[in-house]
Parts: C-alpha cells; sequence; structure tokens
C-alpha cells in the first residue's frame, strides 16, 4: 500500500525532473551492452517488490516492460520509471536505498534509451500553426517596409505568452478589437507614407519615393507604373514574389479608386492600404503549394515531411535575427534557391547578427528568456531601497542588453553569461555596485576582477526581477536558476501553502534565511524547497536591488548553500562555479529555449534529437554562441515541417 501511496503522489513531490545531483553524469557516452547488465539487476532488486506481475503498485508492471526493445511500445511506462529513479523518488523510503551513483547510472542508461528510440524514428520536424506578427515584429516590419520609425502597434493589445514567450503561433489569436486595430494602423500608414496631395515641385518624402519608384507622366501610363510598382512592393510585404491573382486585385483598387476621380498618388495609397491588412502580411503562412500530381507533391503526401520554401526559410531567419521582415538579399538568396545551403545558413546568420537590426535577438528573445522584460513594471519599496530610481532602472536593462550582446556578436562561450570577468557599467550603475573609476552617462566595458560579479547572475537586472518589492527572494532566484539555466522548472506550489510572514517587525527580526528554514519545517513544502532555496541562497549578498551587502535584519549574511547532490558553496562565486561544471545541462536548456524561440512553437518528443547533434556541436566547439545560432538555424526543425 506505500508504494502505490508513494507513486501517486510521486509527480506532486517531484520538483526537479533532472535533479542537481544527477546532472554532472549527463555527458556520459551511451552504453548499450550495460543497459541489460545494469538496468535490470537494479529494478528486480529494488522495484520488482512492488512493481512485478500480480504486484502491479500504480498500475505499473516492470515485468511486462522486457528490455530495450519495449522502449518504442512502452514509452509512456520507461519515461515514468525513468522520472522516478532520477528523482529520487523511488523506491519508497522505508525501502532498502541503492547507492546514489548507481541510481543516477541507471536513471542514465533509462534515458540514453529513450534517446536512441527517439532518433531511430523517421524524423519528425514538428508543426508551425499559422501566426500573425505579434506587436514588437509588426513594428519592425512596418519600420523595415516603409523606412519610418512609427510604431503602430504599441496601441495593439498585449500579446499573450506560450512556452515562455510571445511569438508562439498556438496563443497568437486575432480578435476582433486587434483587427480593428490593424485596419485603422494601415490607414494611418498608408497616409503617413503615401502623400496623395503633393502640388507640382514639392518634394517627395523619402517613403514616397521608395514606393511610387515610377511616376507615370500621364494617365494612359498608369496600368503600366501601377503594376510595376504594386509588384515590386506585395513581393516585399508578403515576403515571397506575389502571384498575378494577388496583383490583379491590388490593380483592381487602384482602377476603382481612379474611375472615382481619385488622382494616381491617392489610388495606389488604397492598394498599399489593402496590402498593409492583408493575411500575408500580417501572418506567417507556410503552406505546400505543390500540386497533388507533382512527384515531390505525392512523396510529401506520403511522407507528410518536406523541406519549407526558400522563402519561408528566410522569413524564419528574418523573424528569428531580426524580428523583422527578410531584407533584400535575404529574398534574394531565397529565389536563387540557396538557402537551404548549411554554409550560406551560416553565413547569413553571422550577417544578421552583427547588422544592427541583431539587437533584436537580445531584446526580444533575450528579455524574454532572462524575464527582464518585468523589470518595466516591477516597483521596488522606495523606502526601502531609496537608490532605486528610473535613471538606475535603464541601466539595469542596458548593462544586460550590451553584455548579451558581445556575447553573440563576438562569437564567446555562453558560459560568459554564467560567469565573465567583464560587464559594462556606466557612472550611475557602477555607483551601484560599488566599483569606482567609472565616470560619466556613458556605457562603457569594465574589468571585474577581484569582485563578485560577473555574468547574468550577479547583474541587477537579473537580481531585481527575482526578489519581492521590500526583500530578497531566495525561492525566486532558485527558481529562476533552475529554470533558465539548468532548464529543470519547479512544479507551482500547493494552492495551501502559506506564504512567508513578511510585515516589518519579522523583517527586522529575522533574515530571509531563517524565515525560509521556519517554512521548510512544513513537510510539504521541504521537497521543493530544499532544491531551490539552496540556489536562492548563494544570491544573498545581493539585495533586492541587486547592490552588495554583509547584513540582513542586522544579521551577518548567510550565502552558503548544499545542494541535494552534496555539493556545498559559499557565496555567489563558488556557486557559479558548480554550474559551470554541468556544461551540458546550460547548454541544452539554452538550445531548447532559443529552438522554441526560433520555431514560434514548444517543443516536442521528435526535436529532441536536433537538441542533442547541437549540444553535441557545441560541445565540439567550445561552447561558441555562434555554434548555437548555427545550429538552430541549420537544423531540420528548422528547415523542414510537417505537413
Amino acid at each position: 500500500m506505500r508504494c502505490y501511496v508513494r507513486f501517486l503522489v510521486a509527480s506532486m513531490a517531484a520538483c526537479l525532473p533532472a535533479p542537481l545531483g544527477s546532472l554532472a553524469i549527463a555527458s556520459e557516452p551511451a552504453d548499450r551492452e550495460a543497459f541489460p547488465r545494469v538496468v535490470r539487476p537494479f529494478l528486480a532488486k529494488h522495484c520488482a517488490g512492488c512493481h512485478a506481475a500480480g504486484k502491479s503498485k500504480g498500475g505499473l508492471n516492470l515485468d511486462a516492460l522486457g528490455d530495450e526493445e519495449t522502449f518504442r511500445t512502452r514509452r509512456k511506462a520507461w519515461s515514468r520509471v525513468h522520472e522516478y529513479i532520477e528523482g529520487g523518488l523511488m523506491p519508497p523510503e522505508d525501502s532498502p536505498q541503492p547507492e546514489k551513483a548507481e541510481a543516477d547510472r541507471v536513471a542514465l542508461l533509462i534515458k540514453q534509451a529513450l534517446d536512441r528510440d527517439d532518433c531511430a524514428r523517421p524524423p519528425d520536424p514538428g508543426r508551425v500553426t499559422i501566426r500573425r506578427l505579434n506587436r514588437v515584429e509588426y513594428n519592425n516590419t512596418i519600420r523595415d517596409l516603409f523606412g519610418i520609425n512609427d510604431r503602430p502597434a504599441d496601441e495593439f493589445p498585449s500579446d499573450e505568452v506560450g512556452y515562455g514567450f510571445d511569438n508562439v503561433g498556438d496563443v497568437l489569436a486575432l480578435p476582433p478589437l486587434l483587427m480593428e486595430r490593424y485596419l485603422a494602423a494601415a490607414e494611418r500608414v498608408a497616409e503617413r507614407v503615401i502623400v496623395a496631395d503633393l502640388v507640382p515641385g514639392q518634394p517627395r518624402p523619402e517613403s514616397h519615393r521608395r514606393i511610387l519608384f515610377r511616376e507615370p507622366a500621364s494617365a494612359g501610363e498608369y496600368p503600366e507604373a501601377a503594376r510595376a510598382i504594386l509588384e515590386r512592393f506585395a513581393s516585399r510585404a508578403y515576403r515571397r514574389p506575389v502571384t498575378p491573382p494577388e496583383l490583379d486585385r491590388l490593380l483592381a483598387i487602384v482602377q476603382i479608386a481612379l474611375a472615382d476621380g481619385e488622382n494616381f498618388e491617392r489610388a495606389i495609397q488604397l492598394a498599399v492600404q489593402a496590402v498593409l491588412v492583408s493575411p500575408n502580411l500580417l501572418f506567417r503562412v507556410e503552406l505546400d503549394e505543390r500540386p497533388r500530381n507533382h512527384p515531390e507533391g505525392s512523396n510529401s503526401l506520403r511522407r507528410g515531411v518536406e523541406p519549407i520554401g526558400g522563402y519561408e526559410v528566410a522569413s524564419r531567419l528574418s523573424y528569428f535575427l531580426w524580428s523583422s521582415m527578410p531584407d533584400d538579399e535575404l529574398l534574394r538568396l531565397a529565389g536563387q534557391g540557396k538557402l537551404r545551403s548549411p554554409e550560406v545558413l551560416a553565413a547569413q546568420a553571422r550577417r544578421m547578427i552583427d547588422d544592427p537590426r541583431g539587437r533584436a535577438l537580445v531584446d526580444n528573445f533575450g528579455g524574454q528568456w532572462l524575464q527582464i522584460r518585468n523589470l518595466r513594471t516591477i516597483s521596488p519599496d522606495r523606502e526601502r531601497y531609496p537608490s532605486f530610481d528610473e535613471p538606475l532602472r535603464e541601466a539595469m536593462f542596458r548593462e544586460t542588453e550590451l553584455f548579451l550582446a558581445e556575447v553573440f556578436r563576438e562569437d564567446r562561450s555562453l558560459f560568459d553569461l554564467i560567469d565573465a570577468d567583464y560587464t559594462y557599467l556606466n557612472e550611475r550603475l557602477a555607483r551601484h555596485y560599488g566599483i569606482p573609476g567609472v565616470v560619466g552617462p556613458e556605457f562603457r566595458r569594465v574589468r571585474l576582477a577581484g569582485t563578485a560579479r560577473g555574468g547574468l547572475l550577479t547583474q541587477a537586472s537579473v537580481l531585481t526581477v527575482t526578489s519581492n518589492p521590500n526583500r530578497t527572494s531566495p525561492v525566486k532566484r532558485g527558481r529562476w536558476v533552475l529554470e533558465q539555466i539548468l532548464g529543470a522548472p519547479p512544479p507551482p506550489p500547493p494552492p495551501d501553502v502559506k506564504p512567508l510572514k513578511d510585515d516589518r517587525v519579522v523583517q527586522t527580526a529575522l533574515t530571509v534565511r531563517k524565515r525560509l528554514e521556519q517554512h521548510r519545517a512544513q513537510p510539504s513544502c521541504a521537497v521543493c524547497h530544499n532544491r531551490l532555496d539552496p540556489l536562492g541562497f548563494g544570491l544573498e549578498n545581493f539585495d533586492g536591488v541587486g547592490a552588495w551587502r554583509e547584513k540582513d535584519a542586522g544579521q551577518p549574511v548567510d550565502s552558503s548553500g548544499t545542494l541535494p547532490s552534496g555539493q556545498s558553496f559559499r557565496g555567489p562565486t563558488e556557486l557559479k562555479s558548480i554550474l559551470k561544471g554541468r556544461p551540458r545541462e546550460f547548454a541544452r536548456c539554452l538550445t531548447e529555449k532559443m529552438l522554441t524561440y526560433a520555431l514560434g512553437r514548444g517543443l516536442e518528443e521528435s526535436d529532441h534529437c536536433a537538441v542533442d547533434r547541437i549540444v553535441k556541436d557545441l560541445e565540439a566547439n567550445g561552447y561558441r554562441s555562434g555554434v548555437l545560432l548555427r545550429g538552430i538555424v541549420t537544423s531540420e526543425p528548422f528547415l523542414k515541417r510537417r505537413y
């Protein structure tokens, strides 16, 4: 009975899919011969008493699993066994316990067998939902389409977030209010870029000349000029060559406007307005347009997996790295059929990161991965943190943006993100950090030798968004490390958990650490907090807005911690050293998050093999950021789709 109950409650107690103690061996190579020699005896010794024929506690019969050949037919059961062994949830506490190294070894072998089964199946690159441009993408597309800096999408409703990002197709709905805003924005932008009431000889705005590159001398030239203008404009707006029927519909708008007495500029303006509300601009559509009797089309119907078209690859690249439309070079390469070449893709990714528009990857991927977008709305207690003001808030943002930009632009090691001997500071932020010698409002690269700073974990932006308004939060900081660095998010807390007492009397009498120790005394809280809190304790020398401190509630700060693996540390420097000692876990976490962002969908089991290949490539090439970008843009999920 105890085994059965244990299995029922295990999922609630499983705070880590991969406990920190087992992560250190994840890079061990596969050993097929060891599976029958190690796994089966382990299960027979420690699990069969409750989960063999006639004793299938929790509905799990290990006898039915057989050998490694059953991984395909009984995948869920094997995944369940892996989860419980790796999480330390089985065998039950009242049963003889295996050595931790032995359990870690068994969990690893099961995981390797699961991965082998995944990768032995026919490749499945997944399927991306047709998705609209989010607010950032719409603004950037309008900017690059017309060469103007208007931001019409700032008035649109907020975008929903899925899998941590706001560019995921499954959550980007089109409510009636947004459609109304699209119509209004199209009218305003069209009138802004094409001035229809210009008098002869009056200078034309640049946006006007960009679109009306041909000015007909007489009404007889209108049809030919309109066709040339709209063919070029619509092809750029749709991010692919406009089709004859699409062009004919736009020309019909011009003809109707001219017949109603409008001038040529006004007629083109109305056609541009129609383009701006077209689904071909507002949505990113990837369709297999080959006829059913086409040899490749027939193959597609049979297998369901095909490469996406060159123009679709161009859009995937541009919205991944620029959050905007493809430029002329990408569209040219797409038209030439060259965007499926790994060398061309890698070269384009490098070019795009070096372009000023490459900052979008930092702003939109980095801002959401690190959750520092929340810094815009956070309001630390001004009485508790009187030094916090708007210039400091902006400086926090700027440091992280410049730091991330260097890592990707200079092809630096991804582990600079965890620990680096440099950052970017201006005088305001340097004073906040207690670093002398930085004068003036300009940001500059600063060496951090001899300080506890270095890497994202010690930057004020991250430390502030992982704090409460009036105090630090080791729980939030620990959760942030698990989710954003190690890819092992804990479940949400049970609904009946009582929060920490947070009144001023308690704050001045007890340190946060002491209060959390009392909290962990509750059995329902201890399982998760024993994993969360130590990571957060390592950052306790940083207050709620990221300034260094030596005391909390009048007592010396205790920044030591012991992980479930038994590893102990004191302070942020030693904590970062432990995290750097687990390179594959961080590389896998970052790869999964960036691939999710690049694809605009959540990852599936079939994506694990692509992630594995990228991580192995990173490991073989010093974990350089450029290797990660190259791996993403040349991966099967990025270049193919299931139709």
